[in-house]
């Protein structure tokens, strides 16, 4: 079975027989995350050629809503100096942090926290991820496509903002509840020019956009990660050119990615995001260059291995 992940009532002992640097994510839930397989893989291979990084490790700790604001200073203390963040903590720390930096808040939520004595600082790297990532699969760079976004949530408005801050001229946001997407784009609307920002109802794809012959779809919605999940959308009647990138990587073929490739078009799951973003993560608290190859190679293994 997977490593279960640690709990906060035992990192003291726990770390100090391990002694070293910690970095690690916190989640709740956090057991289905491969994380550590990424980041140590990079971590040995940093090690081998410095040995700085000897004593550097990456955990997985389940913290819930109600104790982050006390696990962050107690991981501090500990001898944490990196902290990746997920479900459901990536907007509900920023009151926490000392500072955030402006991309992170333009996505209006970080992935990455920073220590050092003054305090946990936030980052995020989601959205180089995702632009490295569909660069990477698909060939597109974001600021040379036309952008359709499904979903209204934390992973829309990441990936919304990259593209409006890499010089994307228009996004189109669509989902399923008008309410929650007009809330998005009013958030989006105090950081960038509204006319870049256009929104539909899932269930009725805009006549332009069926035109378009540059068109990258990016799936931020979860409907994917169950393997019964529909598509988010009709890809019928969009061009064969069109190129489509699904955040979620496990399940690695979506109903949507399904589609895409009956379809003919040039598709990719959210594995590279996933890659890039951990790397971005390690050289920032390293500052030194990270292979992502060693964290494809990790990620490969841990889902090839799952129960491992």
């Amino acid at each position: 079975m997977p490593e279960p992940p640690l709990l906060i009532k035992d990192l003291g002992p726990f770390f100090h027989e391990n002694e070293g640097v910690g970095l690690a994510v916190l989640g709740d839930p956090i057991s289905h995350s491969i994380s550590p397989q990424l980041h140590n893989a990079a971590l040995k291979e940093l090690s081998a050629k410095d040995k700085a990084f000897k004593g550097w490790r990456y955990d997985k700790i389940e913290v819930s809503a109600s104790q982050l604001g006390d696990a962050l200073p107690s991981l501090a203390e500990l001898g944490y100096r990196g902290i990746n963040l997920t479900i459901p903590h990536k907007v509900e720390v920023l009151p926490l942090l000392k500072s955030v930096d402006e991309e992170a808040l333009a996505m209006g939520a970080v992935n990455t926290l920073v220590w050092d004595d003054n305090g946990w600082s936030g980052r995020n790297t989601d959205g180089y991820g995702l632009e490295k990532g569909v660069h990477q699969d698909l060939g597109v760079r974001l600021q040379d496509s036309s952008i359709l976004i499904l979903g209204a949530g934390g992973a829309a408005r990441a990936a919304t903002a990259q593209c409006l801050l890499r010089g994307c001229e228009k996004v189109w946001l669509g989902n399923r509840s008008l309410d929650r997407l007009a809330g998005l784009t009013d958030a989006l609307g105090n950081l960038f020019e509204s006319h870049r920002i256009r929104t539909f109802s899932l269930s009725d794809l805009p006549p332009e956009i069926k035109s378009l012959k540059d068109l990258l779809v990016i799936n931020a919605t979860s409907l994917g990660l169950r393997q019964k999940d529909p598509s988010p959308v009709d890809l019928s009647g969009l061009s064969s050119s069109t190129r489509v990138y699904d955040m979620i990587y496990n399940p690695p073929e979506t109903a949507l990615l399904k589609d895409a490739r009956h379809r003919g078009m040039r598709s990719a799951n959210g594995l590279s995001m996933l890659v890039h973003q951990a790397a971005r993560s390690l050289e920032i608290w390293t500052g030194e260059p990270v292979s992502s190859s060693a964290m494809f190679k990790g990620a490969r293994e841990a889902m090839a291995h799952p129960d491992e």
